[in-house]
């Protein structure tokens, strides 16, 4: 409840209701030629690193793996540390966009302020699987709900239109087509357990590589699901992964990809995590200082 609290508070933020349709605005521009403002890969990866460094270790595996060329990357979700912790670990070159909730992403200032600078974030303004449960509860007649699920219905964008899909779909091709690269999330949702995916994947990701014929590099994180001081977070990246250029797959060609990406993730992941024990500081502040 208190997420839901939240994330309603931050749908009726005027700074991040401003800073949404700033961001979309500026990258809706780029589709006809007109260049974003953000920063360097170079600084932007020194800033976030700096960050991610003073609170954890990290470990990244398999960097040579990844293409010299853009690719879409395909990651697990945990925590909404991720995009940060990932952007502070991949080469500066090529330059990678975030595909990413636009409440989480802009929910505190400081983030606002980070990313406000550093750019390279495509804000998805859409309802969370806690919302709808809560508008669930409420029609399903739990009257202690009923104000809070009539306050989300009224402020909080579904993303599910067409108008805002295609929108997103346009700059998504247009980073690819000029060159850059995109993080996604493919599970569509926050992962609960370390070592397990959301199943199936999201289709976006697949059809994205297939429209701009670009490959799609797995990757795994581990240990952002639960964050202390001094944790050790660990990047586990996959082979790419190649396919047919195709503006026009099938339903049945798209799902027998998207299975292949979802094993090739699965196979990163580790199959009996422990999570560490003893004295974890700080643990309540990094967890939600990331919300």
């Amino acid at each position: 409840m208190e997420r839901v609290q939240e994330g309603l508070a931050a749908a009726v933020d005027p700074a991040v209701r401003q800073r949404i349709a700033q961001t979309l605005q500026q990258l809706t521009a780029m589709t006809v030629e007109v260049s974003e403002p953000r920063a360097s890969g170079e600084l932007r990866r020194l800033v976030l690193r700096s960050l991610i460094h003073a609170f954890f270790r990290v470990r990244v595996e398999y960097l040579e793996r990844l293409p010299q060329k853009p690719a879409i990357f395909a990651v697990n979700h945990l925590h909404h540390i991720d995009p940060f912790l990932l952007l502070s670990e991949i080469p500066a070159q090529p330059y990678y966009y975030i595909l990413g909730d636009a409440r989480t992403l802009y929910n505190k200032w400081w983030k606002r302020r980070i990313l406000s600078f550093a750019g390279g974030v495509i804000p998805l303004a859409r309802i969370w699987k806690e919302e709808l449960a809560v508008i669930a509860e409420a029609k399903a007649g739990r009257q202690d709900l009923l104000e809070l699920a009539t306050a989300i219905e009224e402020n909080v964008p579904t993303g599910g239109d067409i108008p805002t899909l295609r929108q997103i779909d346009r700059i998504v091709l247009t980073i690819l087509a000029r060159g850059d690269g995109i993080v996604l999330f493919p599970e569509g949702r926050l992962g609960e357990t370390e070592g397990k995916l959301h199943v199936p994947l999201k289709r976006g990701t697949v059809i994205y590589a297939l429209k701009s014929g670009v490959p799609i590099v797995p990757v795994a994180l581990i240990g952002t699901h639960d964050l202390f001081l001094g944790k050790q977070l660990t990047v586990r990246f996959g082979q790419p992964l190649y396919f047919s250029h195709s503006t026009t797959s099938k339903r049945q060609e798209v799902d027998a990809v998207v299975l292949a990406v979802q094993d090739a993730m699965l196979a990163l992941l580790p199959t009996n995590y422990q999570e560490p024990t003893g004295i974890k500081l700080l643990r309540n502040f990094l967890n939600h200082l990331f919300w």
